[in-house]
């Protein structure tokens, strides 16, 4: 069903696709590739709460003569958090290869009472995004909330200072929101996966909605080539959320690892 739900909702966008639209920018990706896998384990508070996987497929696609990556995120409660909040969910992102930005990003989430499921098709040449409910307009390289991961990922720390920012445009229910992300140094992290050398970041959020202040999340990312999280740790208006990971195959680079 949710190929079939994509095949059509990117149907509708194929027009504006053509090789005769202007060239968009090129954005350098030397950070990943087709057939890179990671896995993470996400703790509440000490519970042992679910999981959650971030696929590239081993085969780039071809989108109205665009070549694109497809990515597949999901994730899942477990053991006993999964009888009183049940979590399945499943996101796709179609992402250019050259310009790094979504064509089409596919949401189907079960969150215990809630879900949803929503298309949502981007024109970059016409700068709108369009959904089943409404058509927006959109600033340049906007991104979706799998396809900004991936994009921050070709980003060029080298000479970044702490404290400096950077600022990604995200899609999130027929609005965009400016998402920031702070440097704030470097730190070595051990998980189950082994021991990294990292960079910090500290992402602005959407306070009092869900999180308990702006800066109430860090990032821990592979100080390498390809950029990975390594850990995401967050307080929330209830308790605190961990993500580690515990897997990773397919990289584009070698690792950060120390042991």
């Amino acid at each position: 069903m949710i190929k079939k739900l994509t095949t059509l909702a990117f149907m509708a966008a194929l027009p504006f696709l053509a090789a005769t639209q202007p060239h968009l920018p090129k954005v350098e990706n030397k950070a990943f590739g087709p057939s890179e896998v990671l896995e993470y384990r996400v703790h509440y508070g000490f519970i042992d709460a679910g999981t959650a996987r971030l696929e590239v497929d081993p085969i780039l696609k071809n989108l109205g003569g665009r070549t694109c990556y497809r990515v597949v995120g999901t994730g899942k409660s477990v053991g006993a958090f999964d009888w009183f909040f049940k979590v399945r969910d499943h996101y796709e992102s179609y992402i250019d290869s050259e310009a790094m930005v979504p064509w089409l990003f596919i949401r189907r989430i079960e969150e215990g009472s809630y879900s949803k499921k929503q298309n949502v098709s981007f024109n970059h040449f016409r700068s709108t995004a369009t959904s089943e409910k409404k058509t927006i307009t959109t600033p340049g390289q906007v991104q979706d909330l799998i396809s900004a991961f991936y994009y921050s990922r070709t980003l060029d720390f080298t000479n970044a200072a702490v404290g400096d920012t950077f600022l990604i445009h995200t899609y999130l229910d027929d609005e965009v929101f400016p998402m920031v992300i702070k440097y704030t140094g470097k730190e070595k992290i051990k998980t189950k996966a082994g021991t990294f050398r990292c960079i910090v970041f500290k992402p602005y959020l959407l306070e009092g909605r869900v999180f308990k202040e702006k800066e109430g999340m860090t990032v821990w990312v592979t100080d390498d080539k390809n950029r990975i999280p390594v850990r995401a740790q967050a307080d929330i208006l209830v308790g605190s959320i961990k993500m580690d990971l515990t897997k990773y195959s397919g990289l584009s680079n070698p690792i950060a690892l120390l042991k």
